[in-house]
């Protein structure tokens, strides 16, 4: 138990984030509880972001009630792909990928053939609340299939690689890109056995990645380097998270991006709670970024000033940019 507590204590020393300061200092301090709704239910973020021009994958249709699985047919018409997830899912559970039609079945991203019934079954889950937070009644939301950016191809197995942003008060504070395994089953979620590749603010390049809790330098699927990666429309990115302050109101999120590779960034979904891997993806601790940013809204506070989305962005990136990996 000492030695537990010795190395608690030079991690702490080192600015590494724990879950309890997280939670007391971070998620109960910004983030109001009557705007958690906003963030948990992924059709009120999407209609919000939609509201304020923000680019989001294209929603098809929602199923609230059981009565309505006989629209399903209709939602999805003529598509050959599409998405069918929780509205409020956590974890990546619940989620359907479709690909591909085959004949009048489905092929799901892993191969799987489905029928249209098995479909309906799944949404029926969904509606009873299988995967939401809470066990709570859910709705199922029917959306366009991302398809992700050709530069992900040497990098990733099957699936969509997405891109996490730590965003606090409106300023990015830390970021990594979190890519598909063979393990993971193609999807972005690192206790599935994704990867997470910490990820420079400044110029979007990646550093070094953590896979099961291990520091890897290839991915183990495609052996190729995951490090020293520029990501396209990096700033892109940054301003998309940084401008998530102002569509939720909370304080102390984290945004989940995708690169499509017809649509550019787009955003899939806020977490008020994010994860803590991600300092193990960039070999650094939230703390001492967090602090830098409450100092610097302090600064400013006391001239009455405040700044766009864009100035945020760039103030991150100079303040914890040009990250050389180890």
């Amino acid at each position: 138990m000492y030695g537990l507590i010795k190395t608690w204590k030079a991690l702490e020393a080192r600015g590494i984030m724990g879950i309890n300061r997280r939670n007391a200092d971070y998620v109960l301090k910004y983030n109001k509880r009557s705007l958690y709704p906003i963030v948990d239910d992924k059709i009120i973020t999407k209609e919000r972001a939609l509201a304020a021009g923000i680019h989001v994958p294209e929603m098809y249709g929602i199923i609230e009630t059981e009565k309505q699985i006989d629209k399903l047919h209709e939602i999805i018409g003529g598509r050959s792909d599409f998405v069918i997830k929780p509205a409020q899912g956590a974890g990546g559970d619940g989620i359907l990928v479709i690909a591909d039609r085959f004949e009048d079945r489905y092929r799901t991203v892993s191969g799987k053939i489905m029928s249209h019934e098995e479909i309906e079954h799944q949404v029926s889950s969904i509606l009873t609340g299988l995967y939401s937070l809470g066990g709570h009644r859910d709705r199922a939301l029917i959306e366009y299939r991302v398809t992700p950016d050709q530069i992900f191809k040497s990098i990733s197995y099957e699936g969509v690689p997405d891109i996490r942003i730590i965003v606090l008060m409106g300023y990015p504070v830390m970021a990594m890109l979190r890519l598909p395994t063979r393990q993971s089953g193609g999807k972005a979620n690192l206790h599935q056995g994704a990867i997470g590749v910490g990820v420079d603010l400044a110029t979007g390049v990646t550093l070094r990645g953590t896979w099961l809790n291990n520091i890897i330098s290839k991915h183990p699927d495609t052996t190729n380097a995951v490090d020293g990666v520029q990501l396209p429309n990096w700033d892109g990115f940054m301003k998309l998270a940084a401008g998530c302050y102002e569509l939720c109101g909370l304080g102390y999120i984290g945004v989940d991006m995708v690169l499509d590779q017809d649509k550019g960034p787009l955003i899939l979904e806020l977490n008020a709670r994010p994860g803590l891997n991600i300092q193990i993806a960039n070999d650094t601790g939230l703390t001492q970024r967090t602090h830098a940013v409450e100092a610097h809204i302090e600064a400013l506070a006391k001239d009455g000033i405040s700044e766009d989305a864009e100035q945020r962005v760039r103030v991150a990136q100079s303040l914890f940019g040009h990250v050389h990996p180890h």
